[in-house]
């Protein structure tokens, strides 16, 4: 059973940095595409970063420049490294893995990133 557990949100002010982990277990992560999604109140749930199982990246133009999606095979870790926040920032983060084959995904319960000043 696939499990993802993230970590890391917190409240920062804008400008600030935040380095967001997602643990997998009975999985993976190095076989499998994984995403930071998002998702603010009200909005609909975005794709932030996502990394193919090749190591490609990519990025939403929202925070092309800022964020930095990475991961640590050793650990079976996603990490997302948020830098120069800003108050549009402020959702709920999830990381989602997604099988490459037959396509089935799971996501993890989420973490908060509130930024304010």
């Amino acid at each position: 059973q696939v499990q993802l557990a993230e970590s890391g949100g917190g409240l920062v002010q804008p400008g600030g940095s935040l380095r967001l982990s997602c643990a997998a277990s009975g999985s993976i992560v190095s076989v499998n595409a994984m995403g930071w999604y998002r998702q603010a109140p009200g909005k609909q749930r975005e794709l932030v970063a996502a990394i193919t199982s090749f190591g490609a990246t990519n990025y939403a133009d929202s925070v092309k420049g800022r964020f930095t999606m990475s991961r640590d095979n050793a650990k079976n870790t996603v990490y997302l490294q948020m830098n120069n926040l800003k108050p549009e920032d402020t959702a709920v983060y999830y990381c989602k893995m997604t099988r490459p084959y037959s396509g089935n995904y799971y996501w993890g319960q989420g973490t908060q990133v509130t930024v304010s000043s």
